[in-house]
């Protein structure tokens, strides 16, 4: 089946929120192109524990999108799979989610709900692997003090395109931990967002990104506050290495006239391994109010640190082992915040392996 038929306004890649982005490696999924294959490849790949669900079922969506993919993806299907934490449940192990066999020759639209009750609290893991080519609007609804972590690993393999919208609903006193990780893939697009609809929440957007030859890989922030005394904190770090790969990371924060109180910052830091990479690095933030707390942004790119490469060269380390160690150390910041052992040690041995591939 293919969308052709639609009258969604297709992508020309002169709109500011696809500006960057390679449309002709997207494989249809952003006119409509696409055919789309029968197959909801999302799965629980660990047996679910007492209080949680994972069922299919005909949802509306939380909250509007102004994303062409993403209105592909629900005008398609209102076919949702949905993962929900009962109210008062406390997870104590990490809920997996993973998914079954993809395709190349055909795409996938995908929704997902996650959903926690009043004060429940759970950490999510959604393990992306394998080619694929997957248009997917996931929605998380945070209610009242309750408090997830949502881990999202793209490790695909390198033909797979990915184009994602990643958005949470956050009500009074709820806490969300976002970490997004990178690593695999020909392009992957990922919107992480938020909206506020009560005061007393907090966000934590975290992320990392390695990009090797010809790899695109955007990542797309939006924090909307639009309550007062909500906390925002986004803080990404990517790595680039070989010709052409490519990175983009766009930091939108909005504090609108009635977000009294509100504490924002957001940082996003990249490196350069090699000549012929690109990293584009964009913070934006809009006030509409002087009754803050604090708000700001930062975004640096550079390249390795010759002192620390000769620091470690003089200790008999060789220079190959030395790169290594300082990109890990880039990366630990952020890649210990999952606190899944066996995930970290794993992220770590797929960076070290895409740094020996490209000689960096």
């Amino acid at each position: 089946m293919s969308l052709l038929a639609t009258n969604y306004l297709t992508p020309t890649g002169r709109e500011e929120a696809w500006r960057f982005t390679p449309l002709k490696r997207m494989r249809g999924l952003h006119d409509g192109a696409a055919v789309i294959g029968d197959r909801a490849s999302l799965i629980s790949t660990h047996v679910l524990p007492a209080g949680v669900t994972f069922v299919r079922e005909s949802l509306e969506p939380l909250a509007e999108s102004d994303d062409v993919i993403i209105e592909r993806v629900r005008g398609f299907s209102s076919n949702v799979a949905h993962l929900s934490i009962t109210a008062n449940t406390e997870v104590g192990q990490p809920i997996f989610l993973g998914r079954s066999k993809g395709a190349l020759d055909t795409a996938e639209l995908s929704r997902v709900r996650i959903s926690l009750g009043n004060h429940a609290t759970a950490t999510v893991v959604i393990e992306n692997t394998g080619d694929t080519v997957l248009a997917e609007d996931l929605e998380i609804s945070l209610a009242p003090g309750s408090s997830l972590t949502f881990i999202t690993l793209q490790e695909f393999e390198s033909q797979s395109v990915y184009a994602a919208r990643h958005h949470a609903v956050i009500d009074k006193d709820a806490r969300y931990k976002s970490i997004t990780v990178t690593v695999g893939g020909d392009v992957v697009r990922i919107l992480p967002t938020v909206e506020f609809i009560a005061p007393g929440g907090s966000a934590e957007l975290l992320g990392v990104y390695f990009a090797t030859a010809g790899q695109f890989f955007e990542h797309r922030m939006h924090v909307d506050h639009a309550v007062p005394h909500a906390k925002s904190r986004v803080n990404f770090k990517g790595a680039l290495s070989g010709r052409d790969a490519h990175t983009v990371w766009i930091g939108d924060v909005l504090i609108r006239a009635v977000a009294e109180g509100t504490d924002t910052y957001e940082l996003n830091r990249n490196l350069l391994l090699s000549d012929g990479a690109r990293a584009d690095s964009v913070p934006n933030l809009e006030i509409e109010t002087g009754e803050i707390v604090g708000a700001g942004h930062a975004s640096t790119t550079g390249r390795f640190d010759d002192e620390q490469l000769f620091y470690l060269m003089s200790r008999g380390i060789t220079l190959e082992n030395a790169r290594r160690l300082v990109v890990r150390g880039f990366f630990n910041e952020i890649v210990t915040e999952i606190g899944i052992e066996l995930i970290q040690e794993r992220l770590m041995d797929r960076i070290d392996g895409e740094l020996a591939k490209a000689g960096a």
